[in-house]
Formats: structure tokens, C-alpha cells, sequence
């Protein structure tokens, strides 16, 4: 691997700094304000089908997890909650965007020892509005020749993503949390792919098959790719 990479890419969210935990916190108390109409396991299980008929519509990001709340609220309730409910779950939405950010442990050693050796990248999903105020106040922005923030992680995705920047997949290596979208697609066009699990995953990002691949690493921590690379 090490005498082939010439572009790193990391994936954003639960890979260089927290994300997936404030979701399912906001989830939690979405799932209390509607107890008294389902149990929260069931507004839960309801939300995320409203989350899944939507994804095609809204993408990922906070604002289609906002919109498919107040979905979830009509349908649950049957059009008979309250405004002071909606506007609950709409201030919900505001806190998520502006939660701190938080790096993971090992980010900004792992760039600061990568930066001037490989072109590093972002591609992240997510929505574009708050996806670049995230890395703007994460003081990692510098560090990345190129930000790409992606509608979708597909095969054809990574295409254009490598199109844009001049890089061959045998030269590409993508860093990353979840194993459906950093992982399998890399893998499949030829490039290389390094999973750092994260100990919690949204339910459609989940992938629970064992992977072993030529060019695949799991690693415990990001700053574990360096030993990799050297």
C-alpha cells in the first residue's frame, strides 16, 4: 500500500470528528415529546421508515432528519399534535446544528503527519450548508487539498470524485467509518480502503458481514494508518 498512495481521502462525520451520537440524542427526545402517542421504540422504528422513504428526497443532513421528524409527528399522530410539538422537534433541529465540534482521538496528529506526503481529501455526505461550517470550526480545513461533499457514496460517486481529482483508484485510499459507504465501494472500483469502526453506526449504514480484501485495513484508531503508510 504504502509505495502506492499519492491521494488520501477521510470520510467527516464519526471519522475526524463526532456526529452519530448527537443524532441519536436528538432521536431520544423526539421519541419522549411523542410517548404519549406510541411507545418511544415505536416512534423510533417510525422514524427511521420515514427516514428511508425519504433519502432519495432530502439526502442526508440535518434538515431531511428535521423534515422527516415532523413527518413522523403527522403520521404518528394522525394530524392531531400540537404546533408547541412541531416547533419543539424543529428546535431539535437547530441545537443538532450547532453542536460543538469534537475530534476524534488521533485526527489531528494523523494529518499533521500525512500533510505535504499525500494530496489528503474530504468526501463526506451530508448537507452542504452544514457540512462546511463543520469543518470551517474544526480547524482541519487546511490540512485538504480538495472538499467534496457528496449526495451519495455509489460506485459511480467515487468515479466522478476520481475524475475530478486525476487519481487512479490504485492510487487512492479512502478512510472511513462505515463499511457500505467508505469501504465497499473503493474496494470495488480497485483503490484501497481503511475501516475505522466507530462504536455507534446509524442502522442504514450498518454492514454486519466480515471483510477481507488484499487492500483493505481495519484499524482502531485513524492515527494506526500512519504504521501503514510509513
Amino acid at each position: 500500500m504504502k509505495n502506492k498512495i499519492k491521494t488520501i481521502a477521510f470520510d467527516a462525520d464519526d471519522t475526524l470528528w463526532v456526529n452519530e451520537p448527537y443524532f441519536q440524542d436528538a432521536e431520544k427526545e423526539f421519541c419522549k415529546l411523542l410517548q404519549d402517542y406510541l411507545p418511544e421504540h415505536s416512534v423510533s422504528e417510525e422514524l427511521f421508515k420515514t427516514e428511508m422513504k425519504n433519502l432519495h428526497l432530502y439526502g442526508y443532513g440535518v434538515k431531511g432528519f428535521m423534515l422527516c421528524m415532523i413527518e413522523t409527528i403527522g403520521r404518528i399522530s394522525d394530524d392531531a399534535a400540537s404546533l408547541k410539538l412541531v416547533n419543539k422537534t424543529i428546535e431539535l433541529g437547530h441545537e443538532l446544528l450547532q453542536k460543538p465540534i469534537q475530534l476524534l482521538d488521533g485526527v489531528q496528529n494523523t494529518l499533521e503527519n500525512l500533510a505535504g506526503k499525500y494530496k489528503l481529501v474530504v468526501a463526506t455526505k451530508g448537507d452542504l450548508l452544514d457540512q462546511e461550517r463543520k469543518l470551517k470550526n474544526s480547524g482541519l480545513v487546511d490540512f485538504f487539498h480538495h472538499i467534496e461533499i457528496m449526495s451519495d457514496k455509489q460506485i459511480n460517486d467515487y468515479k466522478k470524485l476520481l475524475k475530478h481529482l486525476d487519481c487512479t483508484p490504485d492510487h487512492f485510499l479512502m478512510l472511513g467509518n462505515s463499511v457500505k459507504s467508505d469501504i465497499m465501494p473503493i474496494l470495488d472500483l480497485g483503490g484501497y480502503a481503511a475501516h475505522i469502526p466507530y462504536h455507534t453506526t446509524w442502522a442504514h449504514e450498518q454492514h454486519e458481514t466480515t471483510l477481507q480484501h488484499d487492500n483493505f485495513v481495519e484499524l482502531k484508531r485513524i492515527d494506526h494508518i500512519l504504521q501503514h503508510l510509513d
